[in-house]
């Protein structure tokens, strides 16, 4: 964080609620506090925009004092924060499960198995966590970073969709926990601080760009426990449309 930090503009980044207020933000913090602290688990569902959004998650939840609670969130996160040269210090400060994405996984036929492996030992990981409860994980089911619409006049960086398999897994391992989950949406707006490619690579070694700029999040309220077995997209959908809902009014908020 210490060295990310001088990259935000911490003075006018913003951390709302649903509401679109920072009373909002504190009310919805302090039941995910009051949830951890009572021993049950939270699992925060992200779009996800840079290299640094770990760091952006500490930084903003310090501004209200959740400075315990942002230590100690597990970040899901792909294989390339422990193969790329640089994002590799930034990696060591948190608290990693890593897996590889949808979109890696395929790259190499040789190395899949080995890859699927791997994801497996990394999930039974997750689940002793959640077992233990007072856990709380980050996770972007887009399975990678937003990407700006090159076709915008304005360059606009849409949410990329949330996958419904990945939602239903974390919803499961919550289940399989046998310890009470609740699950939250969080909006992210870092992009302009370290930019992705516009494109998808498989390979690591990408150009960074940092930029001076605000930061912000938004966290929902608590999502209802909606759709059953047959109708599960209707949760992934109400997860979707909190995250998109508190992207927009950032963004309206950061002009």
């Amino acid at each position: 964080c210490d060295f990310f930090r001088p990259a935000m503009d911490l003075q006018k980044s913003l951390v709302l609620g649903q509401d679109g207020t920072e009373e909002g933000a504190q009310a919805a913090l302090a039941q995910i506090r009051s949830q951890l602290e009572s021993g049950e688990n939270v699992v925060l569902f992200a779009n996800h925009q840079s290299e640094a959004d770990p760091q952006v998650m500490s930084c903003l939840l310090e501004k209200v004092d959740m400075e315990k609670e942002a230590e100690e969130i597990v970040y899901v996160a792909g294989h390339k924060v422990t193969t790329d040269t640089l994002a590799i210090p930034f990696s060591m400060g948190r608290n990693l499960i890593c897996i590889h994405s949808k979109k890696h996984i395929d790259a190499d036929p040789e190395t899949k198995p080995t890859k699927q492996k791997q994801n497996l030992t990394a999930m039974n990981g997750m689940l002793g966590k959640l077992k233990a409860g007072g856990t709380m994980i980050w996770v972007a089911p887009s399975g990678g970073r937003d990407r700006r619409d090159l076709e915008s006049e304005t360059g606009y960086v849409p949410i990329a969709p949330f996958d419904q398999k990945t939602v239903d897994m974390f919803r499961l391992m919550g289940n399989k926990s046998k310890v009470k989950t609740h699950y939250y949406s969080v909006s992210m707006v870092s992009y302009d601080l370290c930019p992705p490619p516009d494109f998808v690579e498989a390979g690591v070694g990408e150009q960074r760009n940092v930029r001076f700029v605000p930061v912000g999040i938004t966290v929902s309220d608590e999502l209802e426990n909606v759709g059953g077995v047959e109708s599960r997209h209707l949760f992934t959908e109400n997860a979707f449309a909190a995250c998109q809902e508190g992207y927009d009014k950032l963004l309206e908020k950061l002009k």
